[in-house]
């Protein structure tokens, strides 16, 4: 079966075949809400130049499908940004993936997925018609250096009496995130960081992107919270599905979880106004060393290219 592309315009490329673009919202929690991505079908004739063009076009981290290299896996997704190729995108993973389900082109219960980033886990369940998305067990390294403690907080425009007791760590399921407690949700949302003072700090961080969190409630436990990346060609993302699965990790370290409890809620893109869920769960309740789960809303979406 074969869904009609949602392509509002056609976009040149140098085959002169206008690629199947689709666009989708992930993480989706409430009017305006998620992530957009746009999504190209049978991408393998676009150069990495079209690919970074159309995610600049667009200005959102963008998926392209092609052929897998190993027959034995059924695809590969390629990310980008305007900026640059990423390795991993966790919600432009579920969004191409929700799309190929709603085309037919994917059917069975479960699927691998080739990445830059390595092999991806990804399984359809039949009666909550939910997607999850893997991920590899995290690493947590402490930020224990009082001066780029104070970095941070400077170009977040915090006091370090903002922060929270745990500690800031640089967490990692995929990609490497700063990951820096606040005492209160109300002080998240009022960040205005020195967004030009980010990349150099996350350089010297060895990190792809702050990630500044509050904890809202402790059972089940739910965070709100933002990222501002280290070079993506726009200022702040409104849901992030790795760096949620890397604080699933960071949460584990403090050891936030209540005993029993192998999941957590994280909000994010409420200060941008596009309110966002992602659920992360450990793929085995109580064994840390299993790796995660990424779900959340996905929805059919229409973007204008940028002018």
């Amino acid at each position: 079966m074969t869904t009609p592309s949602l392509v509002p315009h056609s976009i040149p490329s140098p085959a002169a075949v206008a690629p199947d673009l689709r666009f989708v919202n992930v993480f989706s929690s409430g009017a305006g809400g998620g992530n957009p991505a746009p999504v190209v079908f049978d991408a393998d004739s676009l150069s990495s130049d079209d690919m970074m063009e159309i995610a600049a076009r667009y200005g959102h981290e963008s998926a392209f499908v092609c052929r897998a290299s190993d027959p034995r896996n059924t695809v590969r997704l390629r990310f980008f940004v305007p900026a640059h190729e990423m390795e991993m995108c966790g919600h432009a993973t579920l969004g191409a993936m929700w799309l190929l389900r709603e085309a037919g082109r994917w059917t069975t219960a479960s699927a691998t997925v080739e990445t830059l980033s390595g092999l991806v886990d990804v399984r359809f369940d039949e009666v909550t018609q939910r997607i999850d998305v893997g991920q590899p067990r995290g690493i947590v390294e402490p930020v224990d250096d009082p001066a780029r403690v104070a970095a941070i907080c400077e170009v977040l425009g915090i006091s370090e009496d903002d922060l929270a007791p745990m500690g800031v760590v640089n967490a990692s399921t995929s990609r490497t995130k700063t990951l820096v407690p606040l005492r209160a949700v109300e002080r998240l949302n009022t960040l205005k960081p020195n967004l030009r003072a980010v990349a150099a700090l996350c350089d010297a961080l060895n990190s792809t992107g702050l990630y500044p969190f509050a904890v809202e409630r402790t059972r089940p436990l739910e965070l709100h919270a933002r990222q501002f990346p280290r070079s993506s060609g726009y200022p702040e993302d409104a849901a992030t599905g790795i760096a949620a699965a890397a604080t699933l990790y960071g949460v584990l370290h403090y050891g936030l979880l209540a005993n029993g409890e192998s999941a957590i809620r994280v909000y994010q893109g409420f200060a941008m106004g596009r309110p966002s869920c992602i659920r992360v769960a450990l793929r085995e309740p109580g064994n840390h060393g299993s790796g995660c789960w990424i779900s959340g809303a996905v929805e059919f979406a229409m973007l204008e290219p940028h002018a």
